[in-house]
């Protein structure tokens, strides 16, 4: 469970408290983050950085007292922030040798597949060069509102770690383990070393959103660790703040909480899953059955539409699937219950004869 020899690629995740030292940034932290990513290297192993802080740096070069909560104020501490975060980044590694790269997230780059795949061959050609990528959400243009915020880093960092088929996700952050009960209401509450299988009683236990400058929780961090475990990679939960923490975890002590995989699904399977749907696609109960069966999706077996959507984009299949659609929301409306074979009658010969394919359905129970 905690061997980690094998382990090639390793997406760190470091979260604002982490980061923070009073009311500042500590630079000595960014150094020893520098040393351990560059042991790792050594060993022949690749790093992708997912870092926060970038709301908090500014908000700290504006004096603000309080955690910026308007749209267009965190914006703002983020445009300001970004650049002095990547600064310390550079310096810290810089010192130990090794270069970084910033690269700057939204939700509709990793969405839309052609611009996902762009970005997927911009980072493996980074890890070929011995760089570290160092990632962020695009805070100031990525809003909740218009759909392309990911809401926090810790789900950031699991789509990251999926998307790029890491074998561990490490998240650090300032909460020691998983505990069986919230540890801030209940002095009994004790860390869970391991964990295989993330139940209803897990989520429930998990807690609200973070303090001072950041966004995540503990309820995030179990969001994210589900998100990593479709990909087959493991999930280390540790203190950020312990000595030589990365090191340590990748030498196998039982620090933290270890998340367990439960799934490996296809790197294209992994896109469809963690990608926002456009919209929705209403199926009978046999249809369900069908595609549950490795079955395509047929016109006769749809009901109803949602949404306005394109071939090849991503949509939900009622609440229990997602799957790329063949045709667009305005095409299957024109051939909703109506046999496949009349798809090429109305839609003309080019069209495929199917909703979506089985390869192209993914199933978000398991």
């Amino acid at each position: 469970m905690r061997n980690f020899e094998k382990t090639k690629r390793v997406v760190i995740k470091i979260g604002t408290n982490t980061l923070a030292k009073g009311d500042g940034i500590d630079t000595a932290y960014f150094s020893g983050v520098a040393e351990q990513v560059k042991g790792l290297i050594e060993a022949g192993r690749q790093v992708v950085v997912v870092t926060s802080g970038a709301i908090g740096m500014g908000a700290g070069q504006l004096r603000l007292t309080e955690k910026p909560r308007e749209m267009k104020m965190r914006q703002a501490c983020a445009a300001i922030g970004q650049p002095l975060l990547m600064q310390e980044y550079r310096k810290a590694f810089a010192q130990h040798g090794v270069q970084v790269a910033q690269v700057l997230l939204t939700v509709e780059v990793l969405s839309n597949r052609k611009t996902y795949l762009n970005l997927r061959n911009a980072i493996e050609t980074l890890l070929d060069l011995g760089v570290v990528p160092v990632l962020n959400e695009n805070d100031s243009v990525s809003t909740a509102e218009i759909g392309t915020a990911f809401g926090d880093n810790d789900r950031l960092s699991a789509l990251v770690a999926s998307k790029i088929d890491a074998d561990l996700l490490v998240m650090l952050t300032d909460i020691d383990a998983l505990y069986d009960k919230n540890p801030q209401k209940h002095a009994d509450a004790k860390p869970i070393p391991v964990v295989f299988e993330i139940s209803d009683q897990i989520v429930r236990n998990a807690g609200g959103s973070g303090s001072a400058h950041s966004t995540g929780g503990m309820k995030t961090k179990i969001e994210a660790a589900k998100i990593a475990a479709n990909a087959g990679c493991r999930i280390v939960l540790a203190n950020g703040r312990e000595k030589d923490v990365i090191s340590r975890i990748m030498a196998g002590e039982p620090l933290g909480t270890v998340f367990m995989p439960r799934r490996k699904l296809g790197n294209r399977a992994r896109w469809i899953l963690n990608s926002r749907p456009a919209g929705v696609i209403c199926i009978d109960d046999g249809a369900m059955k069908a595609l549950r069966n490795h079955k395509s999706l047929l016109p006769s077996g749809v009901i109803g539409v949602e949404g306005v959507f394109d071939p090849g984009e991503v949509v939900m299949l009622n609440d229990a699937a997602k799957a790329v659609a063949s045709i667009s929301s305005v095409q299957l409306k024109t051939v909703v219950g109506k046999h496949s074979t009349e798809i090429k009658k109305l839609l003309g010969p080019k069209h495929r004869d199917v909703v979506a394919i089985p390869e192209d359905i993914v199933f978000l129970d398991y």
